[in-house]
């Protein structure tokens, strides 16, 4: 199985999930998978579509909120806080590595004061994700909002 990394109570991140993935995170409790991969990234990867159809089989919620680097908007945060929101946690949110999925988390929990950024960078680091290369993305969002 996929190895989570929590990085609240309810929330955790990790790499890319496979069909077997599924049914055991539903078996640990797990009630939400936020897929933050864009179909078609990597050649085999699970579609979005089937993605749903096995986190639905196993009565888990499912929401595809597609991120490219690139195209990384505020709009996109909200769209995953929003999620983040009206889902039943724990939450386990994915992409390639997890490192997409933990920056979101890491731009809501900013935009929210949840701690402040010295400690969040501090705990996704412990956590396994080190978003140093991406801390001027994080203030600049900071900044915006």
């Amino acid at each position: 199985m996929v190895q989570p990394k929590a990085l609240a109570d309810d929330f955790s991140v990790s790499p890319q999930l496979t069909e077997a993935d599924f049914a055991e995170l539903a078996a640990a409790g797990y009630k939400t998978v936020i897929n933050n991969r864009p179909d078609g990234e990597e050649p085999g990867q699970l579609t979005a579509a089937a993605a749903q159809q096995l986190a639905q089989a196993q009565g888990l919620n499912y929401v595809h909120i597609p991120v490219k680097m690139p195209e990384l908007t505020p709009a996109i945060v909200d769209q995953f806080s929003a999620a983040m929101a009206d889902n039943p946690g724990p939450i386990l949110a994915h992409c390639k590595s997890g490192t997409r999925s933990c920056l979101l988390w890491t731009l809501v929990a900013a935009k929210h004061n949840t701690m402040p950024l010295e400690e969040l960078m501090q705990h996704t680091a412990q956590s396994g994700y080190d978003l140093t290369r991406m801390r001027p993305l994080i203030e600049q969002y900071i900044n915006a909002g």
